[in-house]
């Protein structure tokens, strides 16, 4: 058995624009004096992070984890969850989407798409360059307006959209491949690769791809109501990259897994701050251990109640609480009797 890493934290959601959010050097020594140790990192916030010189220059990914290290911090992953999203993108979500592209790609779909692709391979070089093994991404969506069938989609749509969405992804995970780094697709409503059904059927259209990973999240499977212990037990040999976010659901005579259109503070299904929701950590915490997860703990923050601050101050010893130091005996060995095997014969009555 293997101990997590951790605690670390994922620095989308609290990068801005004053201090000691706007860049990489004051927003480490933010969550290092929280008490984390890991940072993932963003790859499209320029605030914190440059994509480009990072898959072109050593020398700057050298300075990042120099000044990383200077806080006490190693980066965990690089994201490129907006930038993968933007690999698949269904007409019906063209003008939302333009919003996490290049300004000199938007409103050109094809343009865009090519953009994307190019930086989520620009992060795999990146990720090499700065030693890391796994990173964090989206799959984007060409089936997700087709998820509740009315009227009745049209035979082989979804095999299609899967096809396609396979025939995108497949040369990007070839790249990641060459660069010795697996990808993590965070497994999440909204994306095509939304429940462990829909990651199998783009893992077989992408021939069982050695890099094709999952990024494990129960925070989503609560909203839908997916058995996270039992996913673990399923795909662990897949799960590469972890975020560890809280989550409740409580349907009422109103509303239910879908939400109503209400926001996010009404909705049945909410994302908390760990330690508010209904997720059973110590249970995830010790399946993780039990098989072998190397990976590091990474808080993803969201919650629509508690301020972000209180929630990082919270979580990096809400995460060290839950990791299991896993031990490297059994409780029991004190009372072996050694390898006998006349000893055994004789108490299984074998002449």
């Amino acid at each position: 058995m293997k101990t997590l890493k951790g605690p670390g934290i994922f620095l989308a959601q609290f990068a801005g624009d004053a201090a000691p959010f706007n860049s990489l050097d004051s927003i480490a020594a933010w969550v290092a004096s929280l008490g984390y140790k890991g940072i993932q990192i963003p790859s499209w916030d320029k605030r914190l992070f440059d994509l480009d010189r990072a898959a072109e220059s050593q020398d700057y990914c050298d300075e990042v984890a120099g000044i990383a290290a200077s806080h006490g911090l190693v980066i965990t992953e690089l994201s490129t969850h907006l930038q993968g999203q933007l690999v698949a993108v269904h007409p019906a979500y063209d003008a939302q989407f333009d919003g996490f592209a290049a300004e000199h790609v938007r409103d050109n779909p094809a343009a865009r798409q090519l953009w994307a692709v190019d930086q989520v391979k620009k992060a795999a070089t990146a990720s090499r360059r700065l030693g890391l093994a796994a990173h964090a991404s989206f799959s984007g969506a060409l089936a997700w307006p087709y998820v509740y069938p009315w009227p009745q989609r049209p035979a082989g749509l979804i095999e299609d959209a899967f096809d396609e969405l396979a025939r995108r992804w497949r040369p990007i995970l070839d790249h990641f491949d060459g660069e010795g780094v697996d990808i993590g697709f965070e497994i999440h409503p909204g994306e095509d690769l939304h429940d462990g059904v829909t990651f199998e059927m783009f893992l077989e259209r992408v021939g069982n791809h050695p890099r094709a990973n999952i990024l494990y999240d129960p925070s989503h499977f609560v909203l839908q109501q997916l058995d996270y212990l039992a996913f673990i037990d399923i795909y662990h040999d897949r799960i590469k990259c972890f975020h560890v976010k809280d989550a409740e659901f409580r349907p009422n005579g109103r509303s239910g897994v879908y939400g109503g259109y209400q926001g996010w503070v009404d909705r049945p299904g909410r994302f908390r701050s760990l330690g508010d929701g209904q997720v059973d950590f110590g249970g995830i915490f010790s399946k993780m251990a039990a098989n072998d997860f190397a990976g590091w703990a990474v808080l993803e923050w969201e919650c629509a109640l508690k301020h972000p601050e209180q929630g990082a101050a919270e979580g990096a010893p809400f995460i060290d609480r839950h990791i299991i130091r896993v031990t490297d005996h059994a409780f029991d060995d004190f009372a072996a009797g050694g390898a006998d095997r006349a000893l055994n014969k004789r108490i299984m009555g074998i002449g």
